[in-house]
């Protein structure tokens, strides 16, 4: 794999992380610890793969994990702010969730003699007029499916959301003292619901990625701990979406240098080179906590209303 290649590579790995990662910026500003970002995507990813194959539309498709992952949010934000039950003891049940219920439905719907296999018809490339054609520049940039596009496009989105607009504010503003946000008229809980469904759209946008746009076709548990990095990617990037943005790339990097690994035919155990991503994601970790970092401070406290 030449430069280029790898390059390339490195983005079409970081989107789904980066795009998750951005989802989870906007809910942990409003206060909320959500770790079932794996079994979210997952089961963004499979409804979007069962979707785009039964109408033979990827759009369909996107929306359908979009959706998903927004009903899997609602399941946690519901237990979580209705409830005010453990967050992290929640996060932990969609997971749990989202991998055992997407393997029995892949299992009923697809996996049989006759449909074992199945593969829908993925996003495909867009070559960019003009600009897919610049050598070297071309390959890594500009000859990507639409969804990596919209990825980057999300990070300045974002940024502008949180930052210039009234809603930011509020989110910001739930997430570091609900109860004074309160006073001012900020409704808490709607905040708090709107913030987790949105980082929802996002997380089941990253699963249907990886099932209709970065592979045509469903694998239980294919997430592979996707989710777990995404998490970690917000830590690194500091919960700001230019930081979550180079966190992401420094991931998607590691995933190909394990691909291009596996493809050289070094005389290396293939568990170790599967564990690349993961020693990264752990240095990483480790590099970012040495240095002070602008996080919600009332994360993960249930606010109840006087």
């Amino acid at each position: 794999m030449d430069l280029s290649s790898f390059l390339a590579a490195t983005i079409r790995m970081a989107i789904p992380l980066l795009i998750a990662a951005l989802g989870l910026v906007v809910s942990e500003r409003a206060g909320l610890i959500n770790i079932g970002v794996e079994g979210t995507m997952l089961t963004g990813a499979f409804a979007a793969f069962a979707v785009a194959y039964y109408t033979n539309n990827y759009w369909l498709g996107m929306l359908a994990g979009m959706l998903a992952g927004c009903f899997m949010t609602l399941i946690f934000a519901v237990a979580s702010i209705r409830f005010r039950a453990p967050q992290v003891v929640i996060g932990c049940a969609i997971n749990m969730l989202g991998s055992g219920f997407t393997a029995v439905l892949f299992r009923k719907m697809f996996f049989d003699a006759q449909t074992g296999g199945t593969q829908v018809t993925p996003f495909p490339p867009i070559q960019i007029p003009g600009l897919s054609s610049i050598p070297f520049i071309g390959e890594v940039f500009f000859q990507h499916n639409i969804i990596v596009y919209i990825g980057f496009i999300l990070v300045p989105a974002i940024w502008f959301l949180m930052n210039r607009t009234s809603i930011g504010t509020r989110i910001i503003a739930v997430g570091e003292h609900p109860k004074a946000a309160d006073s001012l008229g900020i409704n808490v809980f709607t905040t708090r619901y709107a913030a987790t469904l949105f980082s929802g759209l996002l997380m089941g946008m990253a699963g249907a990625y990886l099932a209709i746009a970065q592979s045509n076709t469903f694998q239980v548990d294919m997430t592979g701990g996707k989710g777990y990095i995404a998490m970690a990617v917000v830590v690194l990037g500091k919960w700001k979406p230019g930081g979550v943005l180079l966190g992401a790339l420094i991931f998607g990097g590691s995933n190909a240098l394990q691909m291009t690994l596996q493809n050289a035919g070094l005389n290396i155990p293939n568990n170790l080179i599967l564990m690349v991503p993961y020693i990264v994601t752990v240095l990483a970790v480790l590099a970012a906590c040495k240095k002070k970092a602008v996080d919600a401070s009332a994360k993960g406290v249930a606010y109840e209303k006087a």
